[in-house]
């Protein structure tokens, strides 16, 4: 790779749409960001504008592009990665390019009844079987079906072929390439509940249990790829871009994790463990997620993958809903000052549990108030909750593959935080290991860019070259640790005898 060509990020989440400037060495040179609205219809719901999205993704674009232009050391974008929240739904015209509704997003719980019927209709062992997926409305199929049965014609016009369905990396893969390209990775196909893991394609059987037409449907590629090139007109050059993954399978590729046996966990919105299983699907007994890892020159990798739909949201909910901290990171000044006397937990089942519980119909809770307890004990319970959550899939991991997992490469945002990864390592208990920069997503993206155009080193040098810049020991003692981790599990227990349907 010349030292004046660059690697361009677009990194699409649920909160900001990013792009994220890289150099030859994998170092950051520019970052341009901005927020993402969220959208709540009804308890429950959450969507997204498409149009702002893609406002978004062109603005930060070209802010990046500039300066790859205008820097000291000024250089060509050698091509362009995408990472993307997953799940997340949209279907657009494809004359127009036109969104026929908001995209709804992967939180969203609207379609707990749809799948409820999918159930009843004996369709989840198939789903497991070939999707390694639980009928779940996390996943992409509900959303879909939600979409055809509610806006009136659109079934009809989706078997005449004349609507598109995309998670959001399709969208813009449609958008970028001026709409010549209909098209996903293997990462994103494998979370919408529609696709045969062993032969990467989409699942017929399943397609017509769920009424979904095939029409619809993109054309699936490898994670790295040749997705075409950026219509011209929209940053004045035809930019190739050569990679596609979803969020958390570029994570654990930016961290570095190609051998089996390795485990990334990302705390971002939500928080996603990954445990890397190798080239054969691998079939979890504690309702953990099969999921395509990546797939590189040809060759596929497979993933266990643990999902919590709840982390740094929880966060962000003391910030602007409840107004008790001006900051995200006031939440670890207050943690530290947190009676450690007090057991208080906080369940934030907001969007319902995801793995190993799988309850769309939970709701969040604090369990365990006192008279004494007040904001830094909540504090502390909300950043203590991604530590029990965590702990919850790597044991399920762990009775997945019959092996101890001594250490959890970590990045996001909130693995910024020094007490909630040392709370992490001490609860598990395992070494956490964090890189120097947690924009491990971004770079996961341009990395598989930057290695299908021949311009990266291969994935065993990236795995040499891997280190971590901080190691969080555990120092808990083995009586405390079981304590407190019983009084999470008693605690969850409660929400789950005590949840209803959110629309009942």
């Amino acid at each position: 790779m010349s030292a004046l060509d660059y690697l361009l990020a677009i990194d699409q989440g649920t909160t900001s749409t990013r792009a994220i400037l890289f150099d030859a060495t994998g170092r950051i040179r520019h970052m341009a960001r901005r927020e993402l609205r969220q959208i709540y219809p009804r308890p429950g719901w959450v969507e997204h504008d498409p149009e702002e999205i893609w406002i978004a993704v062109v603005t930060t674009c070209r802010e990046a592009i500039a300066a790859a232009a205008d820097g000291p050391r000024p250089g060509p974008i050698a091509a362009i990665g995408i990472t993307n929240q997953r799940e997340t739904t949209l279907l657009w015209e494809r004359a127009t390019g036109r969104p026929v509704h908001n995209a709804i997003v992967w939180q969203d719980r609207r379609t707990a009844d749809l799948c409820e019927s999918w159930r009843a209709a004996g369709l989840a062992e198939t789903v497991a079987a070939r999707t390694g997926l639980v009928i779940d409305p996390y996943f992409s199929a509900s959303k879909i079906g939600w979409l055809l049965d509610t806006i009136p014609g659109l079934g009809e016009r989706a078997r005449a072929g004349d609507i598109a369905f995309g998670t959001i990396d399709s969208f813009l893969l449609s958008r970028l390439s001026g709409g010549k390209l209909h098209a996903t990775d293997v990462t994103n196909a494998s979370r919408t509940m529609l696709f045969d893991l062993r032969r990467l394609a989409w699942d017929d059987e399943l397609l017509d249990g769920f009424g979904i037409p095939r029409a619809l449907l993109p054309e699936i590629r490898d994670t790295g790829d040749d997705y075409g090139s950026t219509a011209p007109e929209l940053f004045g050059d035809a930019i190739p871009i050569a990679g596609v993954a979803g969020d958390q399978q570029a994570a654990a590729i930016g961290q570095a994790c190609f051998r089996p046996g390795m485990v990334k966990s990302t705390y971002g919105t939500g928080a996603f463990a990954l445990l890397h299983t190798g080239a054969t699907p691998s079939v979890s007994r504690h309702r953990l997620l099969t999921t395509v890892a990546y797939r590189l020159g040809g060759e596929t990798a497979y993933a266990l993958e643990g999902s919590i739909f709840i982390a740094g949201a929880a966060v962000q909910w003391l910030r602007d809903r409840l107004r008790a901290v001006g900051t995200a990171s006031e939440t670890q000044r207050l943690a530290e000052c947190a009676d450690p006397r007090q057991r208080l937990y906080f369940v934030p089942a907001f969007a319902g549990l995801g793995a190993p519980y799988w309850a769309p119909e939970a709701r969040g809770a604090l369990c365990g108030l006192t008279a004494e307890c007040g904001l830094p004990e909540i504090a502390r319970a909300t950043l203590e909750a991604v530590g029990y959550q965590t702990r919850d899939l790597v044991e399920a991991m762990a009775k997945d593959c019959g092996l101890a997992i001594e250490k959890l490469r970590v990045d996001g945002g909130m693995a910024a935080s020094d007490w909630t990864m040392q709370f992490l390592a001490d609860i598990l208990p395992a070494r956490i290991e964090r890189p120097a920069s947690l924009e491990t997503t971004a770079w996961g993206a341009a990395y598989v860019a930057g290695l299908t155009r021949g311009l990266c080193p291969t994935p065993d040098a990236m795995m040499a070259a891997w280190s971590a810049a901080r190691r969080f020991i555990p120092s808990m003692s083995a009586a405390e640790r079981d304590e407190r981790y019983a009084g999470w599990r008693r605690a969850v227990g409660g929400v789950l005898a005590t949840a209803t349907r959110a629309d009942a």
